[in-house]
């Protein structure tokens, strides 16, 4: 008889076998087996927030490994040992429910074990101290939840009909996004104000040379901007160069720096920013790594304690070890007399785990740094010293600031030196500052002996221009800091809130630090104009109150949901009425000034190149809303076309970034011209020019996105006919003769052969990929369908297929889906035949690229149509109109709304432009 224990990881599953032993079953859930579906009332308020809740083919298969182990085993008990958080509760909760819907623990006991470290003695005493299920944990995940589902699915719509090409960033990354957006307001708008320092080198009496700065002028004390221009500058260094000086006070005073606490989350990810330029996911998927176990002389052990947690306390065992570590390798001094004991200074922290440790302090860095790869050794070090260094005793410096005093008083100096007189916790780590212009001088910046009376000489005077600085725009480290000081989102979301902020494009790193996109400005500009309070930090910080509350069984999840349901819901239901013209009035407004800024000369930075060189009276640039998306567009229009990507114009008025269309020579097929040229979504090839058919009807050129890495200032007119003429044939399979092309889809290059598919590379070039290459990527691609035979009622084949939403059967048009947890691999062609003829339903109507259903209406997006290119295609084929064609017969009730649902997207296409 074996007991089950479910983890989340197989890495930690393996490792805790080996502790537990042949007693027991270790299982890995894999993370959650469950979730909402990405669907419309999947959570339903008028029920009481009821929610539906379905598991994806991996989440059942590891469920059923769950219910076979317990079989087999012939089970007494059920350890649901997922991570000690919200969300490792909630895992377990859901593994219990499923469990529970099969009537798999009839006579079984469920125990909840949760550990900090995974070592042998911490797994040992969970499984002695077992606990049931956090129900107000659980609550408060099931409110967090259902808040981000409706807000997003609430909420995006909106922005979809009101913002075209726009999508919510979520419920607390738009509250980051606005704190990145305004930063970078507060950059553009400020100003740079300029002062002066005056400084003069000194000599000792004994010839020792030192500095001073000017703090006193004239028997007032100096504020930054009181030496405003050089004119002022000038006359206060010839003050200080004709003065005669005595030194008329020498403070010296001994100040501690006490060592910072251990590591949270939030340090962690800001510290392995600063220190070692990680991002906060490398470093949550290093520390995961760390924490699960690497393998150490034959042996899987944990090395560091649960990386997710707010809290700075460590075990009071924890603690005796790093003590006796420090007196043996540092030596008394170095050793308080007390244990030190920290406490959580962070808004709404929850100190329900320890700080993040090192799990045996007696594994140095040195000692384990063979078994790390890297990156993964200079994390360890990173956290081990943080944490021995947090129990060591303080540093000691010796501040010494010396007055020179002008005989005739017009003029004092001060002279300022700091000596390490014990270095302490500093001779083991030392904390870096999130702002490199904050930092105070040299630690270690000594004056020469001096004493009050003498004389020293004077030998140079120097006065330096200085400028204000805007503020520092927000580095990872910078952004995890401030929402952590402003009660925004949790330790375990830091990670994936910046990233979802860069994977959605709405900002974009450079040198490390963060710059919106303008996308990301206009959704933030609409949040605010239309949908201010969700976006407002303090109510943030209040509704992670609520859910705190939640979680600590002071606050019940449904009343704290219908609170907030209630209100956003008004607030959406307002902007019903909403017309397209308001919102492009409220965005010009609000982004005017970044992206029309003040020209030098004086000139209107709106008014509209194209009808200045016309002599058209009346254009005026302003932001414009089409179907791909918004950009810039004359008030003269249509009668003048100019439009720009949303790009800031530089400082002569032409467009940053936006040289036109580049000709990079001719097609010797066509004879036509090929350009490189900027739209919306990226750079892309263009073949020709717009014209007419012989029907009188507008042809677009041929166009090719350039992928992801191709250098626009070295694209040849070779490599981009090349891209214009995709797909092309790679070879054939040495094997079965099947042909590989490479082509360019909506999600980048891919490559071909039959029914398999795969994405290429970021390193691949898709224009020169060779076959070995090829064969290697698509050795590893899935078949998106498999042949199972011909029907027996008309001989057409009968295939199953990956889709969207699971594996289905298909014969001619018809189709159905597979059973839930059935591998479309284990599909028989008679289980195919019978489903289709009990579940088959006929194929829905294709949609366009842009998830509209054919035929589409193209008069009303012509401006937008030359703004933005089409995803890349060999070129338009008259098969992309055969599928209206035959759709439209057999679907009259969905071709009969297309003209309803166009409508308004058309007139608002035509507002965008006037």
């Amino acid at each position: 008889m074996t007991d089950v224990v479910v983890v989340e990881s197989p890495a930690k599953a393996k490792t805790i076998n080996k502790y537990l032993g042949d007693g027991y079953t270790v299982l890995a859930s894999f993370g959650h087996v469950r979730d909402l579906p990405a669907k419309d009332g999947s959570v339903r308020p008028e029920e009481d927030f009821a929610m539906d809740w379905s598991s994806e083919e991996r989440g059942e298969r590891q469920v059923r490994e769950i219910v076979q182990a317990l079989k087999a085993g012939g089970s007494k008990r059920l350890y649901l040992a997922t991570d000690p958080d919200r969300e490792g509760e909630a895992i377990s909760w859901h593994v219990r429910q499923m469990l529970e819907g099969r009537k798999a623990l009839k006579g079984i006991e469920v125990h909840r074990i949760t550990f900090n470290e995974i070592t042998k003695r911490a797994i040992q005493h969970a499984i002695e101290h077992p606990r049931d299920l956090d129900i107000p944990l659980i609550d408060a995940y099931l409110a967090r939840r259902a808040l981000d589902y409706l807000v997003g699915f609430t909420l995006s719509p909106v922005l979809w009909r009101k913002l075209p090409g726009s999508r919510s960033a979520g419920r607390v990354q738009s509250v980051a996004l606005r704190l990145i957006t305004d930063r970078e307001a507060e950059i553009e708008v400020f100003k740079p104000r300029e002062y002066w320092t005056i400084e003069a080198a000194f000599r000792t009496p004994a010839g020792a040379p030192f500095t001073a700065r000017l703090t006193h002028l004239e028997g007032k004390r100096l504020d930054q901007f009181d030496l405003a221009d050089e004119a002022a500058a000038a006359r206060a260094k010839g003050l200080v160069e004709g003065g005669s000086f005595t030194v008329s006070a020498v403070e010296k005073k001994r100040t501690r720096r006490n060592p910072p606490p251990p590591f949270t989350t939030s340090t962690l990810q800001q510290e392995s920013s600063r220190k070692l330029g990680f991002g906060a996911q490398a470093t949550m998927r290093l520390a995961q790594q760390l924490y699960e176990g690497v393998d150490i002389g034959g042996e899987t052990v944990g090395l560091i304690t649960y990386m997710r947690t707010d809290g700075v306390q460590m075990s009071r065992e924890a603690i005796g070890e790093i003590r006796d570590h420090v007196k043996e390798a540092f030596g008394e001094p170095y050793l308080p007399a007390a244990p030190r004991e920290y406490a959580t200074k962070a808004k709404n922290a929850q100190e329900a785990h320890e700080a993040v440790r090192p799990t045996d302090v007696r594994r140095t860095p040195q000692d384990v740094a063979r078994y790390l790869n890297p990156e993964q050794r200079r994390l360890y070090d990173l956290v081990w010293k943080r944490a021995v260094a947090s129990q060591m005793q303080s540093a000691e410096m010796d501040q010494t600031a010396v007055d020179i005093d002008d005989a005739a008083g017009r003029a004092r100096l001060r002279a300022t030196g700091q000596v390490i007189a014990f270095d302490g916790y500093l001779k083991l780590y030392r904390e870096d500052i999130d702002d490199p212009r904050q930092a105070a001088d040299d630690e270690n910046r000594t004056l020469p002996p001096i004493a009050q009376g003498e004389e020293p000489r004077r030998d140079s005077v120097t006065s330096t221009q200085h400028f204000t600085q805007p503020p520092p725009r927000y580095s990872e480290a910078s952004l995890v800091k401030k929402m952590e000081e402003l009660g925004i989102g949790r330790p375990s979301t830091y990670a994936s809130i910046l990233q979802t902020l860069q994977d959605r494009e709405y900002v974009r790193i450079d040198q490390r630090r963060f710059i919106p996109e303008d996308r990301g400005r206009l959704v933030t500009a609409f949040l605010v104009s239309f949908f201010e309070r969700y976006v407002d930090t303090n109510f943030t910080a209040a509704l992670e109150e609520k859910l705190d509350d939640i979680s600590g069984g002071r606050a019940d999840w449904r009343a704290v949901m219908h609170e907030f349901w209630d209100q956003f819901r008004q607030a959406v239901d307002a902007t019903k009425d909403l017309k397209i013209s308001d919102v492009i009035d409220a965005l010009d407004e609000d982004l005017g000034p970044h992206f029309f800024p003040a020209r030098e000369g004086g000139t209107d930075p709106r008014a509209c190149p194209t009808c200045v060189n016309e002599h058209r009276l009346g254009g005026r640039l302003g932001l414009r809303l089409g179907r791909t998306g918004a950009f810039i567009g004359c008030s003269n229009y249509p009668e003048c076309r100019y439009t720009r990507p949303l790009v800031v114009p530089s400082a002569d008025g032409e467009d940053a970034g936006n040289e036109g269309p580049r000709a990079l020579g001719t097609d010797p097929a066509t004879g036509q011209e090929v350009s490189l040229r900027r739209g919306p979504y990226g750079l892309y090839a263009q073949l020709g020019e717009p014209g007419t058919d012989e029907k009188g009807k507008l042809t677009k050129p041929r166009r090719a996105s350039l992928p992801r890495g191709m250098d626009p200032e070295t694209l040849t007119i070779d490599r981009a006919l090349a891209l214009l003429n995709m797909p092309r044939v790679v070879g054939l399979h040495p094997e079965t003769g099947e042909e590989i092309t490479a082509n360019l889809g909506r999600f980048g290059p891919y490559l071909k052969m039959g029914a398999l598919s795969q994405s290429v590379q970021a390193d691949d070039d898709i224009l020169s990929l060779g076959m070995n290459r090829a064969m290697e990527l698509l050795a590893n691609a899935k078949p998106r369908g498999i042949v199972l035979g011909n029907h027996p009622k008309d001989a057409a084949p009968v295939e199953v297929k990956r889709g969207r939403f699971g594996p289905y059967a298909q014969h001619g048009n018809t189709v159905a889906s597979l059973p839930r947890g059935v591998q479309m691999e284990d599909f028989t062609l008679d289980q195919a035949v019978a489903l289709l003829a009990e579940k088959g339903k006929p194929l829905p109507p294709k949609k366009g690229p842009g998830g509209k259903k054919a035929p589409a209406r193209k008069a009303a997006a012509k401006p937008a149509a030359e703004a933005a290119p089409a995803p890349a295609k060999a070129a338009p084929k008259p098969a992309a109109k055969k599928a209206p064609a035959k759709k439209a017969p057999a679907k009259k009730p969905a071709a009969k709304k297309v003209p309803a649902k166009a409508a308004p997207k058309a007139k608002a296409a035509a507002k965008g432009q006037g």
